[in-house]
């Protein structure tokens, strides 16, 4: 299990002040037909063409960038492949779901290719009164393509019904 499955699906009595949760391009599970992209042997061009709706106004030269970053950017994949596992699935996530208690809120970039959208549509399945939302014109990042949209939807779902 990987620890944010873990957060989500067993910390819940820990987390009583959790009101709600956005999940946004969120890996976690395996999904046979739609795999997650095997993003620790990618080059960093082929990340950004499968993260981006338009890759190339988000197209980076690395050896154009000072060493500290490219460091800095190097740490980043380390720690990701240590806290979410190189599949970046849990085969028995799926399965803990419908245990979440708390309103959810799954959102998607309709380019994302790093984890397709059908992961978010899964969550919104298996999750008791979940909800799915696929953002046009955004890839696996919409807070770096479409930051007023991907706000604007958090900004909705965070507000109390009247």
């Amino acid at each position: 299990m990987n620890r944010a499955s873990a957060l989500m699906t067993t910390a819940r009595p820990c987390l009583s002040w959790v009101s709600g949760v956005v999940l946004v391009g969120a890996a976690g599970l395996e999904i046979a037909d739609h795999p997650i992209a095997d993003f620790f042997s990618l080059t960093m061009d082929q990340v950004i063409d499968l993260s981006y709706y338009r890759p190339d106004a988000f197209r980076l030269d690395l050896d154009q960038l000072p060493e500290p970053q490219n460091a800095m950017m190097a740490a980043n994949r380390a720690a990701l492949e240590v806290y979410a596992g190189r599949a970046m699935a849990d085969p028995g996530l799926l399965d803990r779901l419908p245990s979440v208690a708390v309103p959810v809120l799954a959102i998607w970039g309709e380019a994302d290719c790093i984890i397709p959208a059908e992961h978010g549509r899964a969550y919104a399945k298996a999750i008791p009164g979940a909800r799915f939302l696929l953002l046009p014109e955004a890839g696996h990042l919409p807070q770096l393509e479409t930051p007023d949209r991907l706000l604007a939807a958090v900004l909705d779902f965070a507000e109390p019904a009247t």
